[in-house]
């Protein structure tokens, strides 16, 4: 996977030293307000479910989340520690999840449709040249009238270097797919964030 300014064996390392400031072991409240207030769309066995994918997932947190109000999860990032820690974290919760070391740039080995996909922090981290790949697969995995839920960087310089994702370019990125309904503009440390939410058309 192509990262924007940052080595992939970076964040690796990162997990492995326990440095890893993306990762707060905090669901925010956008997904936890998702979660307890959304009628999950299929019943399995007489109980209420849906298919929820999180794409670049760390330790597990908001998979974990998800799985806790009924979603069956599959939960995927390319570091391995991460998943490892994910996997021991979804089991001491007695909770089945389906956790796997994989890149988001290539998903062929997880089979849609879901009804719902969060990433956050993911899609800016990739290099603009791989963002469109990004969005295809999504738009594959997807079902009709699926949710997406996005929080990125707003683009803009930090720490000297050029990160982000401008507004633009997220409706533009997954036109005609998907049609965006909400966006709220925050502050991440200092800097402009975003929450998108989007329905696969």
């Amino acid at each position: 996977m192509k990262l924007l300014n940052l080595p992939r064996w970076l964040f690796e390392w990162s997990y492995w030293r326990g440095r890893t400031p993306w990762d707060t072991s905090i669901t925010p409240p956008e997904v936890v307000e998702f979660a307890a207030n959304t009628r999950l769309p299929r019943t399995v066995g007489g109980a209420p479910t849906g298919r929820a994918l999180d794409l670049g997932c760390g330790t597990g947190t908001n998979a974990i989340t998800l799985a806790r109000h009924g979603w069956t999860v599959t939960g995927v990032d390319f570091s391995p520690k991460a998943i490892r820690t994910a996997r021991r974290k979804a089991a001491q919760a007695d909770l089945e999840i389906d956790f796997r070391v994989a890149d988001v740039l290539d998903l062929q080995g997880i089979a849609g449709p879901y009804d719902f996909a969060l990433d956050i922090g993911c899609l800016h981290s990739l290099e603009p040249t791989s963002r469109e790949r990004y969005a295809d697969q999504l738009a594959g995995l997807l079902c009709t009238g699926g949710r997406y839920m996005l929080y990125a960087w707003v683009d803009g310089t930090r720490r000297g270097k050029n990160r982000g994702i401008s507004q633009e370019e997220v409706a533009t990125l997954f036109a005609p797919e998907f049609k965006l309904t909400q966006t709220v503009i925050g502050e991440d440390r200092g800097a402009r964030s975003a929450w998108y939410w989007l329905t696969r058309a």
